[in-house]
């Protein structure tokens, strides 16, 4: 029973830690401007949400089958940009080994579509809301090695991606959340049967399956009133351009 656990954290942590052969090298600092699929330039901030159409097998495939994100986008992960001592920019993000700082290399590597573009979109807090990153980032950075909530429940002091940023703009907000939590499912939405690869998984865990419970995503994050996407690295599934 553990087996079947710890081969699901070992896909998925491999999946994290992959690297293409053409991996473009992303700018660490805001000074130098990316090129998206549209040809426009950007420059990354700190404080940017990170939004990914992961390509992790069956579990992202049910994450994104029942979540629609902004522009009918499919999006599995996300994380958040910060500076690390270095003055680089990275990510914060709570995966499989925990809350962790990754490369923005790194997180760009696991989503490369065939024309060598990262399925990510970058949303950005709105101008007014803007006050509330340093703070939302210092309560992240508290949040390092903590274990990642893989029962996803919100209460637990664990975090699962959409969890960390919920709770860390929360905070800044003074505890007022600035994206909102919705009942979780695990269910097919075609045919109303739960997803077997989430059968299979809260079982080995031993736990009951959180139908109904408290929680949010990354899709519906990318929906909130508070932020505006900004940037497309590359295009998500489902993603409707103008």
């Amino acid at each position: 029973m553990r087996g079947f656990h710890l081969f699901i954290l070992i896909l998925i942590l491999l999946l994290g830690l992959s690297c293409d052969s053409n991996t473009k090298n992303r700018n660490t600092s805001t000074e130098i401007e990316d090129i998206g699929i549209d040809g426009t330039s950007f420059q990354l901030m700190e404080g940017d949400l990170l939004f990914q159409d992961s390509d992790c097998g069956p579990f992202c495939d049910a994450i994104e089958k029942v979540t629609e994100g902004i522009n009918g986008a499919k999006f599995s992960h996300v994380g958040l940009v910060i500076r690390n001592d270095d003055n680089e920019l990275v990510v914060i993000e709570a995966i499989t080994d925990g809350v962790v700082i990754t490369s923005l290399d790194s997180f760009f590597a696991r989503s490369y579509d065939n024309n060598n573009n990262s399925k990510v979109v970058v949303g950005r807090l709105k101008e007014q809301h803007r006050n509330l990153i340093p703070e939302a980032i210092e309560f992240s950075k508290t949040k390092l090695d903590l274990q990642y909530d893989d029962v996803f429940n919100i209460s637990n002091n664990k975090y699962y991606c959409s969890e960390l940023i919920y709770e860390a703009y929360k905070h800044a907000n003074d505890g007022q959340p600035i994206f909102e939590l919705q009942p979780m499912t695990y269910k097919d939405p075609e045919t109303n049967a739960t997803f077997s690869i989430w059968e299979d998984y809260f079982n080995n865990l031993n736990v009951p399956i959180p139908e109904g419970k408290p929680g949010l995503n990354p899709g519906g994050m990318s929906k909130s009133t508070y932020i505006e996407i900004v940037f497309l690295y590359g295009k998500p599934q489902g993603y409707k351009t103008s």
